[in-house]
């Protein structure tokens, strides 16, 4: 049963990890780099850190008890994939500098035919694309971009080689990568204009050096690292209820936020430009400890006046005023509803999955889509969470789409298509409790153009570990 993976960042090596656990090695792995880390590989700006505790954001089945930090950073976490990569043996089914550009279901011979930017082509019983939610950088397509004469880059592809130290620099965006990136900065630019389009809820970060003797103690007493993963774990679950649930959670965690900005930021008036306008969850709710007070330095300024055009020297916003600086920083986040793009993916009948979801992405579990066979997404539709660890989910993906690959095993030749009406029941069932959470209350990167919610799970984990623990064959068509 050949299997093709497509990425290897967390999911295509959680697919990878189960496979080899459960005696699979029939399978290789499809990169578009030169090396495995997925988001921990690109995102190298400066603080690139993970805002879900190290314990926790990681592999059950393969602890590392020698975090240095509670909240590790990039460099560690990508460390930590690529020594699984070599501690389960998956460098030998890695093929790095492939990017895949098409694929087809051949319903004559019930396999997929894939090809990439190199040339060749694959023939696969079983095709898992793994590129993830968040791995095309979006840039907004703001009028006179391209004259601007300066350096511009968007932080998912930090210049390393442009020395911000003494100059005017702009940075568009307030999300996740800016609350980390902009307090490392802010010291040795000259001037900082930070362009804010909505005040994000920050969160204080309960971040902690693991010392020589922590890691001493994990490694002597790992009950106790289970331990504080179970702590983390819990503490996911009872945030998620705050988002899909109970509101109480949420009124609680809010005045947490506002009081993190009150007392960080005693100017009146900025923190009333800090100071979120929607509920708490609505967009994502975001971890630091020196964001705000990097913000009061005298050598930054917050402007939320709409940027209305890029000019060769710097940004003009809605007032008139043109801001000069000589390199601008897009913090502008991710593209998540392009999933799978830019492949071109077509089914048994020659439809193009994109077309499928022309109103927003939608799959059973986050996994399948009826009309193609045999193909299962790792992180798919509806499988993000705004509370949790992801790689959590991708075990339980993997673990499910290990089961089908075992029934496609003993029924060779043969392909699993999910029941369209199945999937319209699992997606009318999600929608419908999406609708009720804080999430369909603003607009945010978790919601398409039509204000469909295609990103987030509208539970807790525990209750998609249940729901995937093991594989009903009666919501598939087994196609011979």
């Amino acid at each position: 049963m050949a299997v093709v993976i497509v990425g290897a960042g967390f999911g295509g090596v959680a697919m990878a990890l189960e496979l080899v656990r459960s005696g699979h090695h029939d399978f290789v792995i499809l990169e578009k780099a030169s090396e495995a880390g997925g988001v921990w590989r690109e995102n190298t700006y400066p603080g690139a850190a993970c805002d879900v505790p190290s314990p926790y954001y990681s592999f059950s089945f393969a602890p590392n008890r020698s975090w240095p930090r509670r909240y590790s950073e990039q460099r560690d976490i990508k460390d930590y994939l690529n020594r699984l990569v070599d501690d389960y043996g998956l460098r030998p089914h890695l093929r790095f500098n492939t990017e895949v550009t098409g694929a087809d279901f051949d319903a004559a011979t019930r396999r997929w035919r894939i090809e990439t930017n190199t040339g060749e082509t694959l023939d696969a019983d079983v095709f898992v694309p793994a590129t993830g939610q968040l791995s095309r950088p979006a840039i907004p397509a703001i009028s006179g971009r391209e004259s601007f004469a300066g350096v511009s880059f968007h932080s998912a592809e930090w210049n390393h080689d442009y020395e911000l130290a003494g100059k005017r620099v702009a940075v568009i965006g307030t999300g996740a990568s800016a609350v980390q990136f902009v307090p490392r900065i802010q010291p040795v630019v000259a001037d900082l204009t930070v362009f804010q389009r909505s005040a994000p809820y920050i969160l204080p970060k309960p971040d902690t050096a693991y010392g020589s003797l922590h890691r001493l103690t994990f490694r002597r007493r790992p009950l106790l690292h289970s331990a504080e993963r179970l702590l983390c774990w819990s503490g996911g679950e009872i945030a998620a209820l705050g988002l899909v649930r109970t509101r109480s959670i949420a009124r609680l965690v809010g005045w947490i936020a506002k009081w993190n900005l009150r007392i960080q930021v005693p100017d009146e008036k900025l923190r009333a430009v800090l100071t979120p306008d929607y509920p708490i969850g609505c967009k994502c709710v975001l971890f630091g400890n020196n964001f705000y007070a990097a913000l009061n330095e005298t050598n930054v300024h917050v402007v939320t006046e709409a940027i209305t055009e890029v000019t060769p020297c710097g940004i003009r916003t809605a007032d008139g005023v043109e801001h000069d600086v000589d390199a601008i920083i897009y913090g502008t986040g991710f593209r998540p509803q392009e999933l799978l793009a830019p492949m071109k993916i077509r089914g048994h009948d020659g439809r193009e999955l994109q077309a499928v979801w022309a109103e927003g992405a939608r799959a059973y579990l986050g996994i399948a889509v009826p009309g193609f066979p045999n193909l299962f997404i790792m992180y798919g539709p509806n499988t993000n969470l705004g509370s949790g660890s992801i790689i959590y989910m991708l075990e339980r993906q993997a673990r499910y789409i290990r089961q089908l690959i075992e029934h496609l095993d003993t029924h060779p030749g043969t392909a699993l298509d999910v029941r369209a009406d199945v999937e319209r029941r699992y997606d009318t069932e999600v929608q419908r409790r999406l609708d009720s959470t804080v999430w369909a209350s603003c607009a945010s990167w978790y919601r398409s153009e039509t204000g469909r919610i295609t990103t987030n799970w509208p539970g807790l984990v525990s209750e998609y570990d249940r729901r995937t623990r093991r594989v009903e064959i009666a919501d598939y068509q087994l196609i011979s």
